[in-house]
């Protein structure tokens, strides 16, 4: 009878929830690099470091090229952590495929290694 549940829960219930954690997961990874915060912010300043242009036109010019420096170097940050997080979600996601496809076949390979024990 415990054989019985196990099989039932393994092929119906456990398969679900490993295909539920593997969601988790990725939905995880996003929510730790913040994705739609870096999108929606992709192009602002960098720690919102804003010069305010003085009454003169040389101060103004410099302003403005701080504020585009800052406004690059925000971008090529945001960036990078959002390669970082794309990387992380396909190797979550490729390695979470492949247990979800090797979980039926888990029990499986108990039985082998048993029996291959077993007659030496």
């Amino acid at each position: 009878m415990l054989a019985l549940s196990l099989v039932t829960w393994w092929y119906g219930k456990g398969w679900a929830a490993t295909i539920a954690r593997l969601e988790a997961m990725i939905t995880g990874i996003s929510r730790l690099f913040s994705v739609p915060i870096l999108l929606r912010t992709l192009f602002s300043p960098w720690k919102r470091i804003v010069s305010y242009p003085g009454a003169s036109l040389d101060a103004k010019l410099r302003a403005m090229a701080d504020n585009m420096v800052s406004r690059a170097v925000g971008f090529v940050v945001r960036i990078l952590v959002l390669l970082t997080a794309l990387t992380m979600e396909a190797l979550a996601c490729c390695l979470g495929v492949v247990w979800v496809v090797a979980w039926p076949c888990i029990p499986l390979f108990g039985i082998v290694l048993l029996i291959k024990g077993i007659l030496g």
